[in-house]
């Protein structure tokens, strides 16, 4: 018998409430679990992320190396124009959208607390012949 139920990503921030209704906007998410220091939610496909309450949490510095990376996401979307569309609406930030030339196929985001996250396009896959 397993010994974990489940695991949750923890992101620690000044305002877990406000960056909880970031994530749930982005991730069409609900709220499972709330209490004075901490929100949890679960995303329509799964994901689960929780936040809490840290008064000293101080955001990332992503791409500088000071205080650089403390955790890092990556979200699988099948059009980033429209997900950063709704990333910027929501509050979010561009960090890194302009790399090489041609398609991009990934590109990097602050949430409202300054963690980074990067968007990933899926890759269409064709039909096995045969």
């Amino acid at each position: 018998m397993a010994v974990v139920k489940a695991g949750v990503v923890v992101l620690d921030c000044a305002e877990p409430e406000q960056l909880a209704e970031f994530y749930k906007g982005f991730l069409d998410a609900e709220e499972t679990d709330v209490s004075a220091h901490r929100v949890e939610i679960r995303g329509a496909d799964g994901t689960r992320l929780a936040f809490r309450r840290d008064a000293n949490a101080t955001p990332p510095s992503w791409p500088r190396p000071e205080n650089s990376f403390q955790v890092h996401l990556d979200f699988l979307v099948d059009d980033l124009d429209e997900a950063e569309r709704r990333i910027v609406g929501l509050g979010g930030r561009p960090l890194d959208t302009n790399g090489a030339p041609g398609p991009h196929e990934e590109r990097g985001y602050a949430d409202p607390s300054g963690h980074s996250f990067t968007l990933r396009r899926t890759t269409p896959r064709a039909p096995k012949l045969g």
